[in-house]
Formats: structure tokens, sequence, C-alpha cells
């Protein structure tokens, strides 16, 4: 019987006031805690008149970034390609205009300073795209891993094409055969086929944007054209929360882990503060990075921190959200995983105040908040 999610009454209050403002028209909710799924649900629609269910596939946006990192990390744990290596070793023509210092490191901490390339139009082909990118210049004044500035998908072409190179597979096929298979993700995408699409059918769902008042404008829908790395994966939520466990798990009991391929150490290298206390030229907020993950940063300002896991997780928190939108996490401390898609975008005011009542309600339903004394 599916999880209806009645052990977090706070959290559920708070998806549905959400649907009630329209916000969103419905919600997937995924949290787990070592040997038990806590919540496993879907509420309101996929669209007007559709309801949403567990199995509706939804787009992640950029929570699927993670997705790319490890891709990226079990290669360098086979020795393929090594963190520090410039870009220009894997993709030569990517050193023009000034880009020539630029390492994976650097991409991954979002501290590389090529984000005018975010700016290339989203209609052209992965060949046109990654030449655009190659032709971007470096900033002004910006030093390489000195300075800071998310990249919301330039950088991550960039790593898709060095994985392309690397393994000689292309970014969607690496993905599926190296992480979703051995996952069981198995309705887990990053670019999806017109055919795959057609195969899925009534199950896509959409993000909506609800910015404009109560009823739903133009969409994001989970089977667009072409592979994005930086935001193209989608999938039933609960399928990002199962890689999510696997990180935890390979995290926590020092096991390596047999479906990721990863040792600890590379999973700790991952999820640990890379980048710490830099300040954020695109989120203009100070942010702490691992690679390819954004850390807790609730030291830099709990209320103001842009996607954030809500007040009261733990320091060594990791995840990725996706722009208004999504979120997901594990709490290492908390021994905690959470995910959830809410398909309607209304606003980044709105969705980060979303972002902050629907994590720090997960963690007050369970009783992991602190005890406050008087």
């Amino acid at each position: 019987m599916p999880d209806t999610g009645m052990n977090l009454p706070k959290t559920l209050a708070v998806l549905r006031q959400g649907v009630s403002a329209g916000q969103h028209l419905g919600a997937q909710l995924y949290v787990s805690r070592p040997g038990r799924v806590v919540a496993d649900l879907a509420l309101g629609e996929a669209r007007a008149g559709v309801p949403l269910r567990r199995d509706t596939l939804l787009p992640w946006l950029s929570a699927g970034k993670p997705l790319t990192a490890v891709a990226i990390a079990q290669l360098w744990e086979k020795g393929a390609l090594d963190l520090d290596d410039r870009v220009r070793r894997h993709l030569p023509e990517f050193a023009q205009a000034g880009k020539d210092a630029i390492t994976l490191r650097h991409l991954l901490t979002h501290t590389a300073g090529f984000r005018g390339a975010d700016q290339i139009s989203d209609a052209l082909g992965w060949e046109e795209t990654l030449a655009a990118i190659c032709a971007t210049p470096l900033e002004a004044g910006w030093t390489p891993g000195a300075k800071a500035g998310y990249q919301t998908h330039s950088s991550w072409f960039v790593l898709g094409e060095i994985i392309r190179r690397v393994d000689g597979r292309p970014l969607e096929r690496y993905a599926r055969e190296n992480i979703f298979e051995p996952l069981a993700m198995v309705d887990s995408w990053i670019g999806m086929s017109a055919e795959t699409a057609s195969r899925y059918a009534a199950r896509l769902g959409a993000l909506h944007d609800t910015a404009g008042g109560a009823k739903p404008g133009g969409t994001i829908e989970p089977a667009r054209p072409g592979c994005r790395p930086g935001s193209g994966a989608c999938g039933p939520v609960r399928e990002l929360g199962r890689f999510y466990e696997t990180l935890l798990l390979g995290r926590t009991t020092r096991v390596a882990s047999p479906h990721l391929t990863l040792q600890a150490r590379t999973i700790d290298a991952l999820t640990a503060r890379q980048r710490i206390g830099l300040f954020d030229h695109t989120f203009q907020h100070t942010v702490d990075w691992g690679l390819g993950f954004l850390i807790n940063s609730n030291r830099h300002g709990a209320d103001t921190t842009p996607y954030g896991y809500g007040r009261h997780c733990s320091e060594d928190t990791f995840g990725h959200s996706g722009a208004q939108s999504s979120c997901a996490f594990a709490d290492p401390a908390r021994q905690l995983v959470v995910a959830w898609v809410c398909n309607g975008r209304p606003g980044e005011r709105l969705h980060q105040h979303r972002t902050r009542a629907i994590n720090t309600a997960i963690y007050e339903d369970l009783r992991l908040a602190p005890v406050q004394l008087d």
C-alpha cells in the first residue's frame, strides 16, 4: 500500500497549502532513514485534471547535476582522469579566450568563471553548444579557483563532453549504464529519445510556471530533446532518493558502493567542503560547495541561504536542488534522505520560503530538530 506520509503532518500541510495557494499543482515526496521508507507519496495533480502519481516522471532540473559529478568521480577512481587536470587536456579547444588554467575541479566547484556561456541559446545542438562554450571568454578579473559563481548549465556540458571523450559513450548512455541501471533507477533519464517518451506517454508530468498567479503558465517537460547534463535529468523523485541512499550508505558504513563502484573515500571527496566561505556572484550569497554537491551553508545565514536544507540539517548535509522546483539531500548525522519535487515554479522568493518550510517541517515531524531549552 502506498505510504501516505501521515507520519509527516507538518510537511503534508506545507505541501497542501502550496497547492491551495497556487504555488504548485502537486508534489512528490520521498523520505527515508536506514531500514525504512518514511514517505513515498504524491499529491495533487500532474496537469489540470490529471492526478500526480508516485511513478510520474518529473524534471529534476539542476537537482540532477550530482549525477554527472558522480560519473566524473567514477572515471577519476579508475585513473582515467584527475580532478586537477586542466580541461584542455581532454578538450583542447576549450583553452581559448583565457580559459587555459581552468581545471575539472573548478568546474565542479563553480569557480571556473565563464558564466557568459550560460546565455547560449537552448535551441542549439550538442556540438554547436560546445563550440559556443569554448569560444566564451573568461570573465574579466576572474582567477579560477579564487572566485565563485554558480553556472547553470555551460560547465556541465563541458563535463559531459569530457566523459564522452574519456569513456567513449555519450553522457546519456553512460549515466544509464553506470548509474541508473545499477541502482534500479529504471525510470530515470538524462536525455530521453522521442521513442522512449512515447512509451511513457501518460506518466510524463511537467513543471508549471505559477509565478503569474493561480492559473499555471508555460511548462518544462521531462522529455525535452537532446542531452542537458546540468538540467535535463528526470524521473520519479523516489529514484533520486535511491541515488542519495547509496551515497549515504557508502559514506557512513565506509564500505565501497558495489552499485556505483565508488570507494567511500571518493564519496567523502564529493560531499565534503571543497569550496569554503566564498561569496557566490550568481546567488549573491556565500555558499559552500563539494564536488558537484551543495553543502549545508546555514553557517552563512539559515534564513537567507538559497536552496538550503532547512533550519535543522546537520553541518555535513549534502545535496542539490532544481530551480524553483526540487530538492534532494542526505544528512549523514541524522541518517536521513529527502527528495521532493513541487511541480509549480512560483518565483524565487516564494520558492525559497517553500523550500525552507518543507525541509524544516520534515525534521520536526521526525523529531530530528534540536531540543529548545528554556
